[in-house]
């Protein structure tokens, strides 16, 4: 059974800061090309939250508007001062998106294993 934990968060200079509440048990590694071009790695590690439980603190990021290999277009946001990525989320169903948020980004995450 999975484990609601709340967390905060934020880019590498400050900037922008967030809160959300995430599931202890929904911790992704994506491998899609997207992801690999967006971090210069192999894969992008990743910790879900519901859109309804996530809340932007302080300064919005900038968004950055991607097709993806099925041509749905996601948000990838980012901090404007210092590029760190943030998290990703669809552009559809407002409301009830889920957002990727980056997990090296997250506070506490020592406490999510992938």
């Amino acid at each position: 059974m999975s484990e609601s934990i709340k967390i905060d968060g934020g880019c590498h200079c400050g900037h922008v800061t967030y809160k959300a509440e995430v599931r202890s048990d929904f911790v992704v590694i994506c491998h899609c090309r997207d992801c690999q071009r967006m971090s210069a790695s192999a894969y992008r590690i990743v910790v879900q939250s519901e859109e309804t439980n996530f809340e932007l603190l302080q300064n919005p990021p900038k968004d950055y508007i991607k097709s993806s290999d099925s041509g749905r277009k996601r948000i990838q946001a980012f901090c404007p001062e210092c590029g760190t990525h943030i998290y990703s989320t669809a552009m559809d169903n407002i409301g009830e998106r889920l957002f990727n948020i980056r997990l090296g980004t997250v506070t506490q995450h020592e406490l999510f294993k992938p």
